[in-house]
This record gives structure tokens, sequence and C-alpha cells, in this order.
């Protein structure tokens, strides 16, 4: 039996980024049809945007719903709760899919022993030496099952028996849900894979602007992990994010 898909797409102030984001993702909700799967339902989650976003979006025929805290984890879930899916896939709005994505995800959802999953994320950034370090991050986190928040997928009953994304954390939610998502599938010896044959592409735009310096220090789990519940931590991060 096929599952009906949602994809959730948080987005603030994305104008410039959502379009080819919804693009794509048309593509691969038609593919999905052609092969004999339902309509993709497409809910973009504004988060208080001051620019076109959810005009884009509207005019994109996604449905549009609205979150004003700056909180990704909040978003995320505020757009799971207006789905209506057998399964929720999270997307970010800078990040394109391929065009079997979906139909790859649906595929492992119809096996009842398919908790949820992830795809495979690959950035790809101008400098080298940004390259080399994300690229053992993508090896790191291989070999430990973390997985980031654009790209995961979920039974919509397993999402609501792990309450979500945890929305007291500002920084790590994706791969706190992961994991605890894994955690559970275990306990109910479901499986929870990592789509390798899917890979997509999220903007290195972060990557490419901020110093070095700042990339470290932002993204080690040293740093990240004692102040991941302190918003003020992150405020710019998500409040002042680069375009």
């Amino acid at each position: 039996m096929h599952m009906r898909l949602s994809v959730v797409v948080p987005a603030f102030n994305e104008e410039a980024c959502l379009d080819a984001t919804l693009d794509h993702l048309r593509a691969a909700a038609e593919v999905l049809v052609r092969r004999g799967g339902h309509q993709t339902e497409i809910i973009v989650v504004d988060n208080a945007s001051t620019d076109r976003t959810a005009a884009l979006a509207a005019r994109q025929g996604a449905r549009v719903v609205s979150e004003a805290v700056h909180n990704i984890g909040r978003v995320r879930n505020a757009g799971a709760r207006a789905s209506q899916g057998d399964a929720i896939v999270f997307l970010d709005a800078d990040t394109l899919l391929p065009p079997h994505a979906l139909a790859r995800i649906e595929e492992e959802m119809r096996d009842p022993d398919c908790a949820g999953g992830a795809l495979d994320l690959l950035y790809r950034p101008r400098r080298r030496v940004m390259r080399w370090y994300l690229g053992g991050w993508r090896w790191i986190g291989n070999l430990s099952g973390m997985a980031m928040g654009s790209g995961q997928f979920c039974r919509r009953d397993i999402f609501s028996d792990l309450a979500g994304y945890d929305e007291t954390i500002f920084m790590g939610e994706d791969v706190d849900f992961f994991w605890r998502l894994r955690r559970l599938a275990r306990r109910r010896d479901l499986r929870v894979p990592v789509l390798r044959d899917v890979v997509v592409s999220p903007s290195s735009r972060r990557f490419d602007q901020w110093p070095l310096w700042r990339v470290l220090v932002w993204t080690n789990p040293f740093f990240a992990l004692p102040l991941r519940r302190r918003r003020t931590a992150w405020s710019g991060w998500y409040t002042n994010p680069v375009r």
C-alpha cells in the first residue's frame, strides 16, 4: 500500500532560495505520482519572514503555516501538526531534492518495519578547507549514525510517540531527534535507514561567507552541547542568518 507523504519546509526570509527548492520538490512529487504514489502534501512554515517567503510559497501551491518563534524545532513541529500524511518529511528551504527522492522515501516507508530515516546530505562549499572540514564531519556522521534535519523522515505515529523535535534545544535538535528515533526503533525492532543513494545538496552559503574560526566554533560539539539550550547563544544562527 502506498504511503501519503507530507513535506514540511521551515522558512525564514528564504525568498532567494525557496523557488528553486519548491521546483525540485514538486518535480520529485510528480515522479512519485508517475510511479503510482499519492500526491505529496507540501507545507511551508513561514517563520515570521519579512520578505516574500509566504507569497512565493503560496504561488507555488504550498500550504503556508505561520510560526512566529525563531526555534527550528518548534517550526518543524508546527508543520508536522498541520500535516495529514502517513509519513512526514522535513526539508530545509535551501535544499534541492533529486527527482527520485520522494519515491525512494515512499518505497522505504511502505515497509511496516521502517520507522523513518534520512537522506544523505552533501555540502559543496567553495573553499577547499571547508570541503575537507565538512567532509570529515560527514564521515563521522556516517560512522555514528548521525543525520541532520533536512531530509529526515518519520512515520506520523512514531513522530507523535517521540513528541517531535525537542523545542528546548536551539542547536542540534535534528541530531537529537534522529538519535531518539533510532533508540525507539531498536526497542521496537524497527529499522531507520539512511538512504545513501539519495544525495541532497543544501546551500553552503553559511560556510562560504563565514570566517573559518566562526564555523569551527559554532559547529564544534564541545561548544554546542553545553549551550544547546541557551537561546541567546544561537541568536546569530537563526535570527540573523547568512543570505
